[in-house]
């Protein structure tokens, strides 16, 4: 009885051992940097510096076009203020200065003769 359970032991030792050397094979594969989780989690790592940089940047931009629409919006608005003052003087003008004014009449063409150079 102590040769069977002996001859078993020794059995489910080697064949543990069997499958920790898979399990180590597998585990080699799937933290390998080329095709493994390993490559992928390195790649996303990457990314991940990249898109951080570029947030980074975008937000200096925005910052920057946050400022010169800022000035712009000033300028327009005193811009708007004083087409507001002109409009509110239009109004104290009299009516007669509105009236609009008819253009001079073109002057009259003036003929020259092609062969003598005078004016007819």
């Amino acid at each position: 009885m102590e040769l069977i359970s002996d001859i078993l032991l020794a059995a489910g030792a080697i064949g543990a051992g069997v499958y920790c050397f898979v399990l180590s094979r597998r585990l080699n594969r799937f933290n390998n940097l080329e095709n493994g989780v390993g490559g992928a989690v390195a790649v996303l790592s990457a990314q991940v510096d990249d898109l951080t940089k570029m947030l980074s940047t975008a937000q200096d931009m925005a910052k920057e076009s946050t400022g010169s629409l800022g000035a712009k919006t000033e300028r327009a608005e005193d811009v708007a203020r004083r087409l507001e003052l002109l409009l509110a003087s239009m109004h104290d003008l009299p009516a007669n200065d509105l009236a609009p004014v008819e253009p001079a009449a073109p002057p009259e063409p003036v003929f020259v003769h092609h062969r003598t150079g005078t004016d007819t």
